[in-house]
């Protein structure tokens, strides 16, 4: 009885210490979209553009790896786990859009195709955060 105890205990440490992981995960993936976004608004540069776009778009890649926390529990063909990741998906398109225009050096078309992925952010964080 008592190792039953033991392993129950462990096992649900080693599923609470994944959660854990992943959450991180996911935050260090907003945070490097956070930081990109930022530099695509202010820079003049296409090159340091198209760089931090390359870098957003592993980021959002990396977080359809993990899971909100708000949709924990979900199962993964749940229809909220498919939303998150339509976003995701919706995220990254609209990020090649701006890379496109970044490596045609028409940057500021590229800051006006850039707002659409604020408004994608907004929305998404309005229904996972």
């Amino acid at each position: 009885m008592r190792n039953k105890h033991v392993i129950a205990v462990l096992s649900l440490s080693l599923l609470f210490s994944t959660a854990s992981v992943f959450a991180a995960d996911l935050e260090k993936d907003m945070d490097a979209l956070k930081d990109g976004l930022s530099v695509v608004k202010k820079t003049s540069d296409a090159q340091e553009m198209h760089t931090a776009l390359g870098k957003m778009r592993q980021a959002a890649t990396d977080a359809k790896q993990s899971t909100p926390e708000k949709l924990e529990g979900q199962a993964a063909d749940s229809a909220q786990i498919k939303d998150y990741h339509a976003g995701l998906d919706s995220l990254i398109a609209q990020i090649d859009v701006v890379d496109q225009l970044a490596q045609a050096n028409k940057l500021d078309e590229a800051k006006a195709e850039a707002k659409k992925l604020e408004d994608i952010r907004n929305a998404n964080h309005k229904k996972f955060r």
